[in-house]
C-alpha cells in the first residue's frame, strides 16, 4: 500500500486547480496536483475570447464598475446565482487580470486614437483617450452593458494558461501527471483525500491531505457532440456524488454555445459576434434582430441558442449531411482583424472546415458547452455536508452563474475563484478541524476497494462493452436533454439512463486485460460513473417544471420565482440506487442586492416570488438614501466583508482614481 501525506490536494491541472495550489502554495503550505494530463494541455486552453473584468480603459468600457458586472451576471444567471458569491468575484476579478499581466499574460492593450470597429453590421469609428494608451483593452460579449472582456487576440485562455503552469513551477509546486482519481477517501463527514491511479503503469495511491480540492472541469462528454476536451468528463463530480455525503448543485443547468462549427463542434468564440460578426440563415437574412432588436446577436448566449434552434425549426437552416446549420459571417470584420484578433478562429476554420472565413461563412450551430451546476459548495468553496472537500472552476457549483453563465466570466472564474478558494483553504488548514485523523486501515480499505473494482472489470464473465453503452448515453443526451426540454422525452432519458446504469454494473473489459495503460479499462469504470452523472442532469431537469436561463422547458415556458427560486441539491447515498438523491436550498430574496427581475428578452413570463415586492421596496430606499455608491453597496450587502482582507481594498479606474 503506497500513501503519500500533503498539506493540500489539488484534483485538475487547469487553470482553477493551479492558480488555487499557487495560492496555498504562497501561504506556506505543501501542495500536490493530480491532473490528467500535462497542465499546457488542459482544456483551459480552449478559453478563447477573453476574460470579464471591468477595468473601463477601452472607451466602449468607460463607465464600467463591479456594479454594472453584477447586475449583468445576476441577469445573466436568470436569478439563480448566489448574489454574494457573485459581488466576490466582481470586486476581485479586476485584481486578478493585473496580477496575471505581472505574471506574463500578453494582453491586448488600448491604442490611443480613431480605430475603426464594427457595431451592429456597421463600421463605426472610435477614439480612445490618449490616457488610457497602454491599458489592457476590452471587447464587446453577450449580455453586458459595457465592453469588458479583455483579451489576447482569442487566444486568452492558452496565453493565461502558459501563464499559471509557469508560475506553479516557479512555486516548486508538485505536479503529478497522468494520475487520475478514483475515490475520495473519507470517514465520519471529513474527506482526506483521494485513491489516484496512475495511467500508465496503473498503480494505486492514496493521498492523504488536510484539504482537497476537485478542479477537473466539465461534464460536457456527456452528449456526444461538445466542444468540451475529451477528458471534461464529469468525473470530479462523481467523486463527489459517490461519496453519498457531498452534494451536487444545479446540475441540470447546462449551457449551449451558439457558434460552434459543424459537424464536429470545435468552438469558434462569442469574440467573433463581438468583433462584429453576424448571424445568417439559408438565404443569407440577418435573422437576430427580428427576434432580439435591442442585444441582436449579443444577446445572453441561452437566448442566441434559443433563437437560432427556433429559426431553423421554422425551416430556414442550411440544409447538410451533418444536419441543419446556420452561418456565422465574419468577411464583414475583414482579413486584417481576423488574422490578429481572431487567428485561432482562421486556423480552426482552415483545418477543420476547409475554408477560408475571411471571404466565406462559418457553418455553425448550438452545441453543448459549459456546466452552470458542479460540486455544491459555499462562497468559500467548501462541501457543506463534507468537511474538507473543496472545489472551483468549473467543477463547482460556487455559484456564480445560476442558469446561464456570460462569456467572459467563466475564465475569470476559474482565476477568481482559485485565488479565493486558496485563501480559504489555507485558513482551513491553520484550524484543529484540518487535523488529519484516519487511521491506516481506513486508507487501506479504500485503495482496496477500488483495485477489486479494477480486478472486476478485468476478470469478470461476459458483460457488458463500455463502449456500446457510453454511445447510447451520449445519444440519450443528446437527443432528449438539449436546449429544448419537454417532460415526454425527459422523462424517456431517465428511463433510459437508469437501464444503461443497471447494465453498467456488469462491463467486462474485452480488449485487453492489463491493469496498466489500458483506455479500454479507462472507458469502463468512467462509463460507470459518467451515467450517474447524466442521470443527475437528466432527473433534475425533469423535476425543474419552469424555465430558467439555459434550462428551457417547452412545457413550462414560465420562470417560477413562486416555486422554483431554488438550487437542486443531489446526491447519491446508497450505490445500488438508481436515481440520484435530490432536495432544494431556497434562495433567500430578502437578502438579494438584485431582486428578481426581467432579463429583457422576448416576453416577460415571470411568475413572481411573493417577497419580491417587499425586497424591490427596500432596495429602492437603501439606494435613495445613499448617494455614494460603496457606501450604497455596503448597505445591500456585507459580503465583502467575507473576502480575504488582502484582497478588500477599492480597484483603481481611470475615473476612479485612488487618493494620493
Amino acid at each position: 500500500m503506497k500513501i503519500t501525506y500533503t498539506d493540500v490536494l489539488v484534483i485538475g491541472g487547469g487553470l482553477a486547480g493551479l492558480r488555487t495550489a499557487v495560492g496555498v502554495r504562497e501561504r506556506g503550505l505543501d501542495c500536490i496536483v493530480l491532473t490528467l494530463v500535462p497542465p499546457k494541455r488542459s482544456h483551459s486552453a480552449a478559453a478563447q475570447g477573453g476574460m470579464q473584468a471591468s477595468l473601463a480603459n477601452a472607451i466602449m468600457g468607460e463607465g464600467d464598475n463591479e456594479d454594472i458586472h453584477f447586475e449583468d451576471t445576476i441577469k445573466g444567471s436568470d436569478w439563480g446565482a448566489d448574489q454574494e458569491v457573485v459581488r466576490l468575484f466582481v470586486h476581485t476579478a479586476p485584481k486578478a487580470i493585473r496580477e496575471l499581466a505581472a505574471w506574463g499574460v500578453p494582453w491586448s492593450r488600448v491604442k490611443a486614437g480613431a480605430h475603426q470597429a464594427i457595431i451592429n453590421a456597421q463600421k463605426v469609428t472610435l477614439t480612445e483617450r490618449a490616457e488610457a494608451h497602454g491599458l489592457i483593452t476590452a471587447r464587446d460579449f453577450g449580455g453586458t452593458k459595457k465592453w469588458r472582456t479583455c483579451f489576447t487576440s482569442d487566444g486568452t485562455g492558452h496565453s493565461m494558461l502558459y501563464a499559471m503552469d509557469n508560475k506553479a513551477h516557479e512555486r516548486g509546486i508538485e505536479i503529478r501527471e497522468r494520475r487520475e482519481a478514483m475515490a475520495l477517501i473519507h470517514e465520519n463527514g471529513r474527506c482526506y483525500g483521494a485513491v489516484s491511479r496512475n495511467l500508465m503503469s496503473g498503480e494505486l495511491t492514496a493521498y492523504i491531505a488536510k484539504a482537497t480540492c476537485i478542479a477537473t472541469g466539465g461534464y460536457g462528454r456527456l452528449w456526444s457532440v461538445t466542444t468540451n476536451a475529451t477528458i471534461c468528463q464529469g468525473i470530479g463530480h462523481a467523486l463527489a456524488l459517490e461519496t453519498g455525503v457531498a452534494e451536487l448543485g444545479n446540475m441540470e443547468a447546462v449551457q449551449f454555445h451558439p457558434t460552434a462549427i459543424v459537424p464536429v463542434g470545435i468552438l469558434t468564440t462569442e469574440g467573433c459576434r463581438g468583433d462584429g460578426g453576424v448571424l445568417r440563415d439559408v438565404d443569407g437574412y440577418r435573422f437576430m434582430p427580428d427576434y432580439e432588436p435591442e442585444k441582436k446577436e449579443l444577446a445572453s448566449r441561452d437566448v442566441v441558442s434559443r433563437r437560432m434552434t427556433e429559426h431553423i425549426r421554422k425551416g430556414k437552416g442550411v440544409k447538410s449531411r451533418y444536419g441543419d446549420h446556420l452561418w456565422l459571417d465574419i468577411t464583414l470584420l475583414g482579413r486584417a482583424h481576423i488574422e490578429k484578433n481572431l487567428r485561432e478562429v482562421k486556423e480552426i476554420c482552415e483545418s477543420f472546415l476547409g475554408i477560408d472565413p475571411a471571404k466565406e461563412w462559418i457553418p455553425v450551430r448550438p452545441t453543448q458547452h459549459y456546466s452552470m451546476g458542479g460540486i455544491k459548495t459555499d462562497y468559500r468553496g467548501e462541501s457543506p455536508t463534507l468537511r474538507g472537500l473543496f472545489s472551483c472552476g468549473e467543477a463547482a457549483c460556487w455559484d456564480m452563474h445560476g442558469f446561464n453563465r456570460l462569456g467572459g466570466n467563466s475564465v475569470a472564474e476559474t482565476v477568481v475563484s482559485g485565488m479565493l478558494v486558496a485563501e480559504y483553504i489555507a485558513d482551513f488548514c491553520q484550524t484543529p478541524q484540518s487535523h488529519i485523523d484516519i487511521s491506516t486501515a481506513t486508507i487501506e480499505r479504500f485503495i482496496n476497494a477500488e483495485q477489486a473494482k479494477l480486478e472486476a472489470l478485468i476478470h469478470g464473465g461476459s458483460g457488458e462493452d463500455s463502449f456500446v453503452l457510453r454511445e447510447a448515453m451520449e445519444q440519450i443526451m443528446m437527443d432528449k436533454v438539449g436546449i429544448f426540454r419537454n417532460a415526454k422525452e425527459l422523462q424517456e432519458a431517465v428511463e433510459q439512463l437508469q437501464e444503461l446504469l443497471r447494465r453498467s454494473r456488469n462491463i467486462t473489459v474485452y480488449r485487453s486485460k492489463s491493469l496498466a495503460a489500458n483506455p479500454a479499462l479507462v472507458n469502463a469504470y468512467r462509463t460507470q460513473k459518467m451515467i450517474k452523472v447524466a442521470l443527475t442532469v437528466a432527473y433534475g431537469a425533469l423535476l425543474r417544471t419552469e424555465s430558467r436561463g439555459a434550462h428551457a422547458r417547452e412545457d413550462y415556458p414560465e420562470r417560477n420565482d413562486h416555486d422554483w427560486l431554488v438550487r437542486t441539491l443531489s446526491s447519491w447515498s446508497d450505490p445500488e440506487q438508481s436515481l440520484p438523491d435530490v432536495r432544494y436550498e431556497p434562495l433567500d430574496v430578502m437578502r438579494m442586492e438584485l431582486p428578481p427581475g426581467w432579463r429583457g428578452y422576448g416576453k416577460d413570463l415571470t411568475i413572481h416570488h411573493p417577497d419580491t415586492p417587499t425586497r424591490a421596496a427596500e432596495v429602492e430606499a437603501i439606494k435613495a438614501a445613499h448617494s455614494d455608491r460603496f457606501a450604497r453597496q455596503k448597505a445591500l450587502s456585507a459580503a465583502l466583508e467575507k473576502l480575504p482582507k488582502k484582497y478588500q481594498g477599492r480597484n483603481e479606474r481611470l475615473s476612479e482614481r485612488f487618493e494620493s
